[in-house]
C-alpha cells in the first residue's frame, strides 16, 4: 500500500507576524519539516496543500501575498504536489483525489493548520472515501477559539479535536512515533 505525507496550509500568515498567527506553530512546522524531510527519503508521494483565500472580505492567504505562500521551512520542492485550495476539505474542488487515486495510494499522514478547521475537514473526508489516515498530532497547530462568551485556548481546541478524530477517522500519532513506526 502506498503512503502519502499531506502538508495542510503551512502557510507565512499562520506565523508569528503573519495575519493570522496561530498558537504552536513554529514547533508544528519543525516537527512538520521532520516528517518532510524523512519522506523525501523514501518512494512516497508529498502533496502540499496551499489555501488560497477567494472571499473579498478576507484577511489572510489573500492571493499573491507573501502570507498566503507556504512557509520555507516546508517549501515544495519541484518534483512534489502543489495543490491549491479555497475550501477548508481539501478534496472539496481540488484535483487532490485525482493525484492520489491515479497514484493508487491508500495511506495519508497528515499534518498542518489548524487542527479544528481544515486539518478536521480533511481528514474526515479522506476516511469517507477510503483512506487509511494518519494524523501527526504534533505537526499541527490551531488558535484560541471563542463560544458565546467563552474563550477555548488552543491547546484545549487542539486536544478536542485530535480525539475527535483518533480512532473513528484516523491514528492520532506524535511525529515521533511516526517516524519510528512508518519510516
Amino acid at each position: 500500500m502506498k503512503t502519502c505525507l499531506v502538508l495542510i496550509d503551512i502557510q507565512n500568515d499562520y506565523f508569528t507576524g503573519g495575519h493570522m498567527a496561530l498558537a504552536g506553530m513554529e514547533q508544528a512546522a519543525r516537527h512538520a519539516k521532520m516528517l518532510l524531510q524523512a519522506f523525501r527519503g523514501t518512494d512516497s508521494r508529498i502533496i502540499h496543500i496551499q489555501h488560497i483565500c477567494m472571499d473579498p472580505n478576507g484577511t489572510f492567504f489573500l492571493p499573491e501575498t507573501h502570507g498566503a505562500q507556504t512557509h520555507k521551512l516546508v517549501a515544495p520542492l519541484e518534483e512534489e504536489e502543489l495543490v491549491t485550495k479555497n475550501y477548508p476539505n481539501a478534496f472539496r474542488g481540488t484535483r487532490l483525489y485525482d493525484i492520489l487515486n491515479k497514484k493508487k495510494i491508500s495511506n495519508l499522514v497528515f499534518c498542518g493548520a489548524m487542527s479544528h478547521m481544515c486539518i478536521d475537514a480533511t481528514v474526515r473526508a479522506a476516511c469517507d472515501l477510503g483512506f487509511n489516515c494518519v494524523v501527526a498530532e504534533d505537526a499541527c497547530a490551531t488558535r484560541d477559539l471563542s463560544f458565546n462568551d467563552a474563550t477555548i485556548k488552543a491547546s484545549a481546541v487542539h486536544a478536542a479535536f485530535m480525539a475527535a478524530l483518533s480512532g473513528a477517522y484516523a491514528t492520532v500519532f506524535s511525529t515521533e512515533q511516526i517516524l519510528q513506526n512508518s519510516m
